[in-house]
């Protein structure tokens, strides 16, 4: 007799919404995470997380951005608990660069409902941003804002295991095999037998499933205290935001949190892996220790980018998160297996839409049609 229909291996931001989807359609569904859930070993720590509709990655992952908002607000209110801050959200850099360029493809595509600022118009609205050039321009997207990541992914499990769910947490999954029938999970205390088995193991993804396009990346997270007037930097007077320099280099970051936390009064930036600078690593042996090249190209940056916010971080730490050739996500059955789905390649860009992956992978493994049509992650398109 099987253990369960499904098992979810990796509690994660993907993992947790998946594992939500499932008990509450009544599915007979196990998940098992290596540590607990919204712990920050994986790709979700840091107290925040970027929300978009404006997707400059692919503009087939607006309608994914937002069912994935509407299923934010349905487990913020089955949680009881605040999850979501739409304080707004802006990109800034040259029209015809990537950022600027992909988001206004994306948003004349789905007709997104996207402000177009000249430079003189962002640093009379924003003037935190007083610095920008003249040719640059800036996008206000009045529904971007923050998600708290740690509470999220502990919400949607607490909220699986009153649906139904078993979960198996600090337990490491050392293996899975394709059987007859299904799939055995093999864990340090026991094997576990499903019929179908979605992976959704971050980091840990390529060690589980062979032959996946995808490297797991580690990437600093940085916080910053203003030296003077820090109510300059309040999340109202900057909120979250990417912006592209001349040569390609970009800057995200918000202000100060309204909200308690491990960085309460620190303002949060970082860079984006724009040319590879993230090095590859091995998850198992993963060197969270850090250093000035964590922070010295960002901080040479800040100068022009957010002036007066600090000359160095007060606060710095590691993530880890995988990424794919093309930077779009792997969602699917490799080879069409009807034993296996994945959930992972999430690229850096993938926490925003946790709650529409899940739903999809739910569709999945139920045999249904994902509402949004995800061709463009399909993990077999490398061939």
């Amino acid at each position: 007799m099987d253990d369960a229909d499904i098992a979810v291996v990796g509690l994660g931001a993907w993992g947790s919404c998946a594992l939500w989807t499932l008990a509450r359609r009544g599915v007979r569904v196990v998940g098992i995470e290596r540590f607990d859930p919204g712990h920050s070993m994986g790709s979700s720590g840091g107290t925040s997380r970027m929300f978009r509709t404006a997707c400059l990655e692919h503009p087939g992952l607006v309608p994914l951005a937002r069912r994935s908002l509407e299923l934010w607000h349905e487990l913020q209110a089955a949680a009881g608990e605040p999850l979501i801050d739409a304080s707004g959200g802006l990109l800034i850099g040259p029209p015809d660069r990537h950022i600027i360029a992909g988001t206004l493809a994306a948003s004349r595509q789905h007709d997104l409902p996207v402000q177009v600022w000249d430079a003189g118009e962002l640093r009379n609205r924003m003037p935190v941003h007083a610095g920008l050039p003249d040719h640059h321009i800036g996008l206000w997207e009045q529904g971007a804002g923050l998600i708290r990541p740690e509470r999220s992914i502990a919400a949607a499990v607490r909220l699986a295991e009153a649906a139904g769910a078993r979960v198996h947490t600090g337990t490491k999954v050392t293996g899975i095999e394709l059987v007859s029938g299904g799939a055995v999970v093999s864990t340090p205390v026991r094997d576990l037998r499903v019929r179908q088995v979605v992976v959704a193991a971050g980091g840990w993804l390529g060690s589980l499933v062979d032959g996946l396009p995808v490297e797991t990346v580690r990437m600093p997270m940085t916080w910053f205290a203003p030296p003077a007037d820090p109510e300059r930097f309040a999340l109202e007077r900057l909120p979250v935001f990417m912006r592209e320099m001349d040569d390609g280099v970009c800057v995200w970051g918000h202000g100060i949190l309204p909200w308690s936390g491990p960085h309460d009064g620190l303002v949060k930036l970082g860079l984006e892996d724009s040319d590879g600078r993230f090095p590859v690593i091995d998850p198992e042996r993963f060197d969270r220790s850090v250093s000035p090249a964590d922070w010295d190209l960002l901080v040479d940056r800040l100068g022009t980018a957010v002036p007066g916010v600090g000359a160095l971080p007060a606060s710095v730490s590691v993530c880890m998160y995988t990424r794919t050739p093309d930077n779009q996500f792997l969602l699917g059955r490799p080879r069409r297996d009807p034993r296996l789905v994945i959930a992972g390649g999430c690229n850096n860009h993938g926490f925003k839409h946790a709650t529409g992956v899940g739903e999809a992978v739910a569709d999945l493994v139920m045999g249904r049609s994902p509402a949004c049509d995800l061709g463009f992650c399909d993990p077999d398109r490398f061939g």
